[in-house]
């Protein structure tokens, strides 16, 4: 398929070019700040929009009503068709704590739904979170599996599937140190999450693989005290540790415009990956839901803006898409639009090692594409060459 955008502001890694991107066999193959002559191309005129890199969402368990731990094909697909109308162009599919045999089929069905996804997100392989947590810290999580790291099981999942491509645990457990050098060692990318660590136990874990906090700031330790000393926890090491990636849920909710501009200002737009961490409900209305598999997820309830426990004393999860993130990032936070869009592209690519083929407007990379407005109000979505998502 050949593409021709014209009339668009595109957003590239030297800065924002008015002109036209010529797209061929699913490659970014031409950049102009004039019309480039295409004949025979489909020609598609941005009306002066932004023309940015596709939107890669590192951690997301669902959308449309679906979670990938309902493990089938169907539910795989609905969540990456969802996310594509939200300029989602690759999306890391992520699970829940659970029993072994139901991630195990997950894994399975993951594969399946890669093979006939044509239409939706683009998968870039799997995240599995949990079951290897600090119990104080599982949020909504359940407890019913929550457990220290296993290698016999761990090495077990492995052998089941060379598409997971990162595990978040919690470093400080028993044997979760071994676990994240055996994750660096299969190129998996080992994060944190979940967790009670201290900053004693965060330079340790950095040292051996985890450079990656999992949904930054939430179900983390901060200061704490023990037998009246204090000890900076994971939220402190992240800022202490230069080369420490974040990843936020910029939906205003799980962390408000003052934490959104402290992180921002500590790690900036080259240690930050915006995430959705998107649940089933994210694209549908308000009112009770599911976190996690229908066989046997926790009831949570979805309102203002967010999903909740049912007695609403914490949250259970986000609805967020895409677009609101990069929105939000740029509102709330006053972060200009070229650092949101590197937030949502550029960083996570590079944090799964991606960053030669997906993330950023250049020649003779994938041709993942997002048309949107001043509003970040998603016009065309653009998967490997094909048009996804149109909004008429």
């Amino acid at each position: 398929m050949r593409l021709n955008i014209v009339n668009g502001q595109l957003i590239t890694p030297k800065g924002i070019l008015k002109g036209s991107m010529f797209i061929e066999d699913g490659k970014i193959i031409e950049i102009s700040s004039s019309n480039i002559d295409t004949p025979n191309a489909t020609e598609i005129d941005a009306h002066g929009k932004f023309v940015s890199p596709g939107f890669i969402d590192i951690h997301v368990h669902g959308g449309g009503g679906h979670d990938f731990m309902d493990n089938t094909i169907d539910a795989f697909l609905g969540i990456a068709n969802l996310h594509a109308k939200y300029g989602t162009t690759a999306m890391l599919p992520t699970t829940l704590s659970c029993e072994k045999t139901d991630l195990l089929k997950t894994l399975n069905i993951y594969d399946d739904a890669n093979r006939v996804n044509t239409n939706g997100a683009q998968f870039i392989g799997i995240h599995i979170e949990g079951p290897y947590f600090a119990i104080n810290q599982r949020g909504a999580q359940d407890p019913r599996y929550i457990r220290d790291p296993d290698p016999d099981e761990y090495k077990e999942i492995l052998l089941a599937s060379k598409s997971i491509k990162r595990w978040s645990a919690a470093p400080e457990l028993k044997g979760a140190i071994e676990f994240g050098r055996y994750m660096v060692c299969k190129g998996i990318l080992p994060a944190i999450a979940h967790t009670d660590a201290i900053y004693e136990d965060v330079i340790e874990a950095f040292n051996n693989g985890y450079t990656l906090a999992t949904h930054f700031y939430s179900a983390m330790s901060g200061v704490t005290r023990r037998n009246a000393f204090r000890y900076a926890g994971v939220v402190e090491s992240a800022y202490l540790i230069d080369e420490m990636d974040v990843e936020i849920i910029a939906d205003g909710i799980h962390l408000p415009s003052p934490l959104l501009k402290l992180i921002y200002k500590i790690k900036g737009s080259h240690r930050i990956a915006l995430i959705t961490d998107a649940m089933r409900a994210a694209g549908m209305p308000p009112g009770e839901s599911i976190l996690g598999s229908l066989k046997d997820g926790i009831k949570v309830i979805v309102e203002d803006g967010v999903a909740k426990m049912p007695d609403r004393n914490s949250f259970a999860g986000s609805v967020a898409t895409f677009n609101k993130l990069v929105q939000n990032i740029i509102k709330l936070a006053e972060v200009p639009l070229i650092e949101a869009v590197r937030m949502a592209s550029e960083t996570p690519a590079r944090i799964m090692k991606i960053n030669d083929k997906k993330g950023s407007l250049e020649l003779g990379m994938d041709a993942d594409v997002v048309i949107f407005d001043e509003d970040i109000n998603i016009d065309t979505t653009i998967i490997n060459g094909k048009i996804v998502y149109k909004n008429l």
